[in-house]
């Protein structure tokens, strides 16, 4: 059969017959042969593999020995031997040699034919020694990438002990040896693959075995700071350095910059190369280590190397700008050398000619990136101006070239010149880039647990990345006010602009604890919500009621806050009246009713004398109840002491502030009262509980769990506006039959907020077993959700009602038993659509203990219509909208894919699928209250991109000067602190241990993990906390 094969593949025959008899030869594998023949056929295969003429004869080659290797596998062990491997590596095959590619690639193709085999471990030993020896031989960049693929998919083949140390660090020097000679852009780009290979392979064996990860790094450093003449390293060393964990930053400057060995030469060369490493296009984190270099040598005040070394590569660095690929990394690294070269323009004038070019090339390429590029060049530039000042004639064409972007403000100026000063990184010697513990990663601070807190913790979280009320309270004039706006603020700029990975908000703590929160206990992140915002809105409505009244150079303190009587109240309350009047519904909204407030229309339709009764009340949030069928399925439950509740195993708490609101408790007080009509709401409804689950069967089709369908968000917002048939004890009293009667409650949206606040009440207490227990039951959360607004309502009675009392929220766990309305439909229903920004989990199987932490991503107003990717019709209301399906990532790009894991101080990179998965993952973790964002056509009112005062940085406006005064100060405290641990530890710093573990978030552990206090630090929950639902 050989023969055949060997004349076929060599003959002049059309090459469609040759496959067909190739095929015939492949599948004659499968007949029984004896191992002479076996023999024959694997040593032709091998020689047409390695020495084929043309493609044909190569791919020939590998069908057949692979056929003939799976159907005879003794026979192949015997060919394919430790012996015949090590002639290959050490002597070559027939006329090839034995560097030669084909022979590598030969060897990883056995490999994976022979692995189930016993003798392929005496295989694994033979190249654990030869591929060292082929490293030390300086292989050439395809023939070590080639190797490195072999052994990442056999890492068996890697030496073991303190050969993998010493193959790490001859691996290290022989990317130090590789070049391109090449200019062509394809074969660019090979060379950078296969670099990236090669470094590949060292990370995997870095996270492996964390021995031999610092004598890597030592052996980087004696390269590149080598001072032989004869040498160029290459600048593919780059690629290692995305591999080095940033944790490892502090320890590694502060080990060079003070080591009495390391000669100012060697350091100068060293850091030279570094600079030069900002032009490997695929090099992440080069210009962390550069600045990380640069801060650590002004620490020790080496100024002649930070000087040499500016002036040397300065220009250097800026000609790095002309490259996208390249340009954030050089614009950070000359950012610095400018910043910091305060004691001449000589570094600065270096690059003064060519700065209107580079300026018209960027507005030019049209890229995404060029806008910010542009505004951070900016900012640059004219610090250079202000500091150095007195050359008009250098800096005209800049100025010109500048001209159509904003300039910022002066106070930001001296702000950056002060902190990027050499001899203001005296205090930065432990630190070097403060921005590389728990934030360098992810950008964002925590929020430190000040003992069970982390209620307080995710809804801060959640609402710091509500982008447009973020900007909207960051923009605010509070300038001699102390109210808690004032501290929200304070807290929203500390957590955008420290330095420290997590900020203890203590001060605001003490000022927005409800009172009746007991501190150091555990309570419940949505009624904390709600009496936050409570705050803020009746405060900014008191403030403004306040200003209108007293002279305008009056200061408004806590004490006119607090107590308001030492003013004319009667006067102010007239005056209060008289203004509504005569705005006539057209009050000035607050910053929580612009952002949060929506509105809902109640209507009572009395089934015997077809009246209808409306009203139509703000709402901060929805409080969206399980369907008490399923609530009632088997879940974990905790015996506690009884709460007040009713009757339908639902929890009542009455809380102690009348103030406290949801969409039922009012949080602004009814905008709108048109009847007097007085409802008696009876917590004694009757449960219909096939009319409960039809709720469901109408809705959008949910996914499946199992056999049974898992609950989606749009269902319990469908339940919730569903229709309610008040009978029995629950009848309405109707002003018009002067009695009780049968009656059908609606509730319709008639205003939509831009932050649509949703709760899911998880807890009820059982009065038949006396135990309080959580819904576990999963719910589906979708990316975009589509809210039905009632643009126009039906007509109404002219009678005006209001209500005797609050309704609480347990009215929303009474059973509604849906029901075709009626009534007139409404003219139109609108989807309008919201998009998912944030969601607090609770991790827990009781509500008087477990942990808070919240998932969130930037989700700003954009103008593209945002359309799901499935949706199907239900009936909802009397009317046939369009419901989005649960969980499908819409596809759009306008929206922010990046999400982050917010766990007191901890914050992580995460993603959306996390979200979805982790009530299936963690069962007792499951979403408590999501924040939507509305997504609009146009910009969000009173959120512009920038302002007369400067530069809005990364969309957020410029600090005002009080705050930008006190994050500096904090921020240079912060590095005294640091310094002072870095002296601490100096006496371990040379014997570190490179063992590490990546500051991400472990899939295999739960998010709401946190200690045995179960709150992220500082106590247990061993106080019942004070609930609402």
């Amino acid at each position: 059969m050989d023969k055949i094969l060997e004349g076929l593949v060599t003959s002049s025959h059309p090459l469609n017959l040759k496959k067909v008899i190739v095929k015939k030869v492949v599948e004659s594998a499968e007949n029984s042969v004896n191992e002479e023949q076996c023999k024959a056929m694997f040593n032709l295969t091998t020689r047409l593999i390695l020495e084929g003429d043309d493609l044909f004869q190569k791919q020939v080659g590998h069908q057949v020995l692979e056929a003939y290797a799976r159907y005879h596998r003794s026979e192949f062990e015997n060919f394919f031997n430790r012996n015949f491997v090590l002639s290959l590596l050490q002597e070559g095959y027939r006329s090839l040699e034995r560097k030669d590619i084909a022979i590598i690639d030969y060897i990883h193709n056995g490999l994976k034919l022979i692995m189930s085999c016993p003798s392929v471990l005496e295989i694994f030993a033979v190249l654990q020694v030869e591929v060292l020896r082929i490293v030390c031989e300086r292989p050439e960049p395809l023939l070590c990438a080639r190797l490195s693929e072999l052994l990442s998919d056999f890492v068996q083949c890697i030496p073991k002990g303190k050969l993998s140390i010493a193959f790490c660090q001859q691996l290290v020097r022989t990317i130090g040896h590789f070049h391109s000679v090449s200019t062509l852009e394809k074969e660019l780009r090979e060379y950078v693959s296969q670099v990236t290979k090669v470094s590949s392979l060292l990370q995997n064996i870095w996270k492996v075995e964390p021995c031999t990860l610092l004598p890597s790094l030592q052996e980087v450093f004696a390269i590149i700071s080598s001072t032989d003449a004869s040498f160029e390293p290459s600048v593919a060393l780059a690629s290692l350095v995305q591999h080095i964990p940033l944790q490892m930053i502090t320890v590694l400057i502060r080990s060079l910059t003070t080591d009495p060995n390391v000669k100012d030469a060697s350091m100068t060369q060293a850091l030279c190369r570094m600079i030069d490493w900002l032009s490997w296009p695929l090099a992440h984190h080069v210009e962390t280590w550069v600045i990380a270099l640069l801060k650590g040598l002004a620490a020790v005040q080496k100024f002649t190397i930070l000087i040499d070394v500016t002036l040397l590569k300065v220009e250097l660095v800026f000609n790095r700008l002309w490259f996208p690929v390249v340009r954030p990394g050089a614009l950070a690294v000359l950012s610095h050398m400018l910043l910091s070269f305060q004691h001449s323009p000589e570094a600065f004038h270096v690059i003064v000619p060519h700065v209107g070019n580079l300026v018209q090339s960027v507005r030019n390429d049209g890229l995404p990136s060029s806008t910010t590029f542009l505004v951070q060049f900016t900012e640059l530039m004219h610090c250079m101006i202000y500091h150095y000042s007195g050359f008009p004639d250098l800096y005209e064409p800049i100025l010109e070239a500048l001209k159509d972007l904003t300039k910022p403000c002066e106070e930001k100026i001296k702000l950056v010149l002060n902190q990027s000063a050499w001899t203001s990184q005296s205090n930065a010697l432990a630190s070097c880039l403060p921005r590389l513990s728990g934030k360098s990663e992810t950008g964002k601070t925590g929020l430190i647990n000040l003992g069970n807190t982390c209620y307080m913790n995710s809804v801060l979280q959640a609402l710091f990345m509500a982008t447009d009320f973020r900007r909207r309270v960051l923009s605010l004039n509070l300038n001699g006010c102390n109210s808690l706006m004032k501290k929200l603020q304070h807290l929203f700029a500390f957590l955008a602009h420290t330095q420290r990975e997590a900020y203890a908000p203590q001060i605001f703590f003490d000022a927005s604890r409800p009172p009746w929160f007991t501190p150091r206990s555990q309570q419940d992140c949505s009624e904390y919500l709600r009496f936050l915002l409570d705050r803020l809105h009746e405060e900014e409505r008191t403030i403004k009621a306040l200003t209108s009244k007293i002279p305008s150079d009056t200061v408004v303190t806590d004490s006119i806050l607090e107590d308001p009587s030492c003013l004319d109240t009667e006067g102010l309350a007239s005056s209060c009246c008289n203004s509504h009047i005569i705005r006539c519904g057209r009050e000035e909204k607050t910053l929580i009713e612009n952002m949060f407030g929506g509105k809902l229309q109640t209507n009572i339709y009395c089934l015997n004398c077809k009246s209808t009764s409306q009203k139509t009340e703000v709402f901060s949030d929805l409080s969206l109840a399980f369907c008490p069928l399923l609530a009632d399925k088997p879940s974990l439950a905790l015996a506690c002491s009884p709460k007040k509740k009713d009757d339908d195993c639902i929890e009542i708490d009455v809380a102690p502030c009348a103030e406290l609101s949801s969409v039922e408790n009012k949080i602004y007080g009814p905008l709108e009262q048109d009847t007097d009509i007085k409802v008696q709401p009876n917590l004694n409804s009757s449960v219909d509980a096939s009319s409960c689950a039809s709720i469901y069967d109408s809705a959008s089709s949910p996914q499946k769990i199992g056999k049974e369908k898992t609950l989606s968000v749009t269902d319990l917002l469908n339940y919730f506006l569903a229709p309610e048939i008040l009978d029995g004890d629950n009848q309405y009293h109707c002003e018009k039959c002067a009695s009780l009667q049968n009656a059908e409650k609606t509730m319709q949206i008639v205003e939509e907020p831009e932050y649509l606040i949703l709760t899911l009440l998880r807890f009820s207490y059982d009065p038949k077993c006396h135990v309080r227990r959580k819904i576990l039951d999963n719910v589906s959360i979708p990316l975009v959700l589509e809210l039905p607004v009632e643009r126009t309502t039906s007509l109404a009675s002219s009678a005006d009602w209001t209500l005797n009392a609050d309704i609480s929220d347990a009215v929303e766990n009474l059973a509604k038993k849906p029901k075709p309305s009626e009534t007139e439909e409404l003219c139109c229903t609108q989807l309008v659509p919201y998009v998912l920004s944030s969601v607090v989990v609770h991790s827990g199987t009781s509500s008087e203990s477990g942990h808070y932490y919240s998932y969130a991503r930037n989700v700003t107003s954009t103008s593209q219509s945002l359309q799901p990717e499935n949706s199907s019709k239900i009936e909802l209301a009397g009317s046939e909208i369009s419901s989005s399906l649960v969980g499908n990532e819409p596809r759009f790009g306008d929206v922010p894919k990046e999400w982050f894991l917010f766990n007191d101080s901890r914050v992580t990179f995460t993603s959306f699928q996390s979200v979805l998965n982790i009530t299936s993952r963690f069962p007792k973790d499951t979403a408590y209250v999501l924040i939507y964002k509305k997504q609009t056509c146009g910009d969000v009112d009173g959120v512009q991109p920038t302002t007369a005062s400067g530069v809005w940085l990364n969309g957020d406006p410029p600090l005002q000067k009080e705050l930008m005064d006190a994050i500096t100060k904090d921020n240079k405290l912060y590095l005294q602190e640091q310094e002072l641990n870095a002296r601490a530890r100096a006496l371990q710093t040379a014997s570190a241990s490179c063992s590490f573990r990546p500051n991400g978030f472990d899939d295999n552990d739960p998010p709401g993990s946190c200690g045995p206090s179960g709150g992220g630090g500082g106590g247990g929950f061993s106080t019942i906390g004070r609930l609402v639902f």
